[in-house]
């Protein structure tokens, strides 16, 4: 088995499947990085008869496999239970737009709102490249607003801790001035003193394995078949409180 980190480098991704052909390997399980628009270092592999099977980030492509996580639920049950706590004013710091994973959190934030009937702020919805100067600059824009989110769903963690820590700097407090929910539902939530009332779990583990069972079939069938049939598998995803604090708004 080999395993490659791209570090989210769309030319690293590229060296690194170079890399995995010329080791003529069988297949190969695949996240790809934030910024990969172009997809014509995974097409190539066709003509070497090496499946692919996308897992979580997967490319704007339809004729390929993949396992990802239903992200529009996530946001909905993020939206209603945000709402539920009392908010109407909630902002989301979404990922790059080169991402599917960032439209459907998208797609889910629009969707959640219409249905309570509560008006979108455009100005609420801003984006990071999930560095965390990317994200202290989406904080800073959200911060300087007239009227400011009471709420803010990150894309993920890492970026809820990254936003968290920028507006304890400005002696905001965590989960009592603006409340915080997040993707991803990482194991470091735990160990947090402030983390975020919730996470949506994507269940990584589950996409992980799945993606490998399909690689298995794939090897056991007909490279022509396996281009004609193509296995896209949606898990369910679920929100995991993590403070049952009531909301002071």
């Amino acid at each position: 088995m080999l395993v490659g980190q791209s570090h989210d480098d769309q030319e690293r991704e590229k060296q690194l499947v170079e890399t995995m052909k010329n080791h003529r390997v069988d297949g190969m399980l695949v996240s790809v990085a934030k910024n990969t628009s172009n997809y014509e270092h995974f097409d190539m592999l066709k003509d070497y008869n090496i499946p692919l099977v996308f897992f979580d980030r997967i490319p704007h492509k339809a004729d390929v496999h993949y396992v990802i996580s239903d992200l529009v639920n996530g946001m909905t049950a993020a939206i209603k239970f945000l709402i539920k706590l009392g908010h109407r004013d909630i902002a989301l710091i979404n990922g790059p737009k080169t991402i599917i994973a960032s439209k459907e959190r998208f797609e889910g934030y629009k969707e959640a709102l219409f249905n309570k009937k509560i008006k979108i702020d455009p100005a609420y919805i801003i984006s990071t490249d999930l560095t965390k100067e990317g994200t202290e600059k989406a904080m800073a824009e959200l911060l300087s607003l007239k009227r400011r989110p009471t709420a803010i769903i990150a894309f993920n963690d890492y970026v809820a801790l990254d936003a968290m820590q920028y507006a304890k700097r400005q002696k905001i407090k965590i989960n009592h001035d603006i409340s915080f929910v997040s993707f991803a539902n990482l194991p470091m939530c735990n160990y947090m003193e402030n983390p975020p009332l919730a996470s949506v779990e994507q269940f990584p583990y589950e996409q992980g394995k799945k993606a490998a069972e399909i690689l298995w079939q794939l090897l056991d069938i007909d490279t022509e078949d396996s281009m004609e049939s193509k296995f896209q598998i949606v898990l369910e995803s679920k929100l995991m409180i993590h403070s049952s604090e009531e909301s002071k708004h």
